[in-house]
């Protein structure tokens, strides 16, 4: 139990729900209501069973919280266990005492004791947790088009059936998805259900009855390669999340999309930021917005370094890491490679001024793919010599981070 200025930090008790949605309601401009809306008080409550809701308390009024949930993420083929953050809140009365960094501090210290070496986060404020070592690592792309520009493809010989959402087939296309697809989610219950629980954080589909429907693509031996969630509204057709195995399935998809075109004038969409929707369609000028969309951050640099799956032969690299909030991870790292082992040992921070130099935000941006070292060195985020730069793009597989979830 930690003390500050006459406030106490704990974790927030289950009976104590209807103060953190009190406290979500004033710090977001929602309307949630613990009487009236159960299933997302309901969804809430497991995320206080299997994660940490933390916050600071005065007296028996809570006034600053953060929750941390347990998922996992696959970086570059190798499945990382992740601590993800939400519902971060103060109200305006107690901001400026270093609470929301007290609280930071200890999910930080919990993950890396349960081994979540890696952390996600949607950010309301990119400057904001940028100090406190997160840094941008996917996009997500926003797209408007309109039903005379939608695709027809022809050769497709597989067919589409309209499925409940959380039918097995669609469980199992995106597991074999995460499998293969660098920076995604590897979903657990958790996150099945955070996905399902989305329409209460989207503001077109609040105080709506349109349910999310989805649609599954099986190739023509009747194995099931792709799937869409979208909902129809107001004549245009909303796509939420669309997920392939094949090119044959993303086609067979987007016929389904089009051929709905004589109930709808737009089709609207978000999707990861690596994914070229524009440049696929025949008339690629559609209306498009790329935006950063999720951050990461290193909770323990030395063990996520040595299940890191650098390319290449044996090696030896020095990193000297720079992290203001979390003092294990301040230091001077040597990586080595032998006989296809990794192995990282903090040294003395005497061989630094010969190190890879670079702050613990730049470090999860590169090794996850999101900015090579090459520009991270050009815009002056990385310092090293041109040899250990040049061994760093051998080094790092290439690959920019997916995301599709939020939390």
């Amino acid at each position: 139990m930690n003390q500050r200025k006459g406030l106490i930090m704990r974790e927030i008790h289950l009976d104590e729900m209807a103060q953190s949605i009190d406290l979500l309601n004033y710090v977001f401009q929602m309307s949630m209501s613990i009487h009236k809306d159960r299933r997302f008080v309901n969804a809430k409550s497991k995320q206080f069973d299997v994660g940490h809701a933390i916050g600071w308390f005065d007296g028996a009024q809570l006034v600053s919280q953060i929750l941390s949930l347990p998922f996992q993420v696959n970086v570059h083929g190798e499945v990382y266990d992740m601590g993800g953050i939400t519902a971060v809140g103060t109200y305006p009365e107690y901001s400026g005492h270093g609470l929301m960094e007290g609280l930071i501090m200890e999910c930080l210290q919990r993950m890396r004791a349960e081994g979540q070496y890696i952390s996600y986060l949607f950010p309301y404020s990119i400057p904001y947790y940028r100090k406190k070592g997160w840094e941008i690592m996917s996009d997500i792309v926003e797209f408007e088009i309109k039903d005379t520009q939608l695709p027809h493809h022809t050769g497709i010989h597989g067919k589409i059936r309209r499925v409940h959402p959380k039918h097995e087939d669609v469980v199992t296309i995106y597991a074999n998805y995460a499998k293969k697809t660098h920076g995604v989610m590897v979903r657990n219950s958790i996150a099945w259900n955070e996905k399902f629980q989305e329409d209460f954080w989207e503001e077109k589909f609040i105080d709506s009855d349109v349910q999310l429907q989805a649609a599954v693509y099986y190739d023509e031996e009747d194995i099931p390669q792709g799937y869409m969630f979208y909902r129809i509204m107001e004549e245009n057709y909303y796509i939420d999340e669309i997920v392939y195995l094949q090119e044959e399935a993303r086609k067979g998809l987007w016929n389904f999309v089009s051929a709905h075109s004589s109930m709808i004038y737009n089709v609207y969409g978000k999707t990861t930021g690596n994914e070229a929707v524009a440049f696929l369609l025949e008339d690629s000028e559609i209306i498009q917005k790329v935006s950063p969309y999720f951050m990461a951050r290193i909770v323990d640099v030395e063990p996520f370094l040595k299940r890191y799956p650098f390319e290449g032969d044996d090696f030896q690299l020095t990193f000297a890491v720079h992290d203001r909030i979390v003092p294990w991870n301040h230091g001077t790292f040597v990586v080595t490679k032998q006989h296809g082992q990794v192995t990282v040992d903090k040294v003395s921070d005497a061989l630094a001024e010969q190190a890879v130099q670079l702050t613990v935000q730049t470090l999860a941006t590169m090794l996850l793919g999101y900015k090579r070292p090459s520009y991270l060195e050009k815009i002056e985020r990385l310092r090293g010599t041109i040899s250990d730069v040049i061994l760093l793009e051998e080094l790092l597989p290439i690959g920019i981070p997916t995301f599709i979830d939020y939390f």
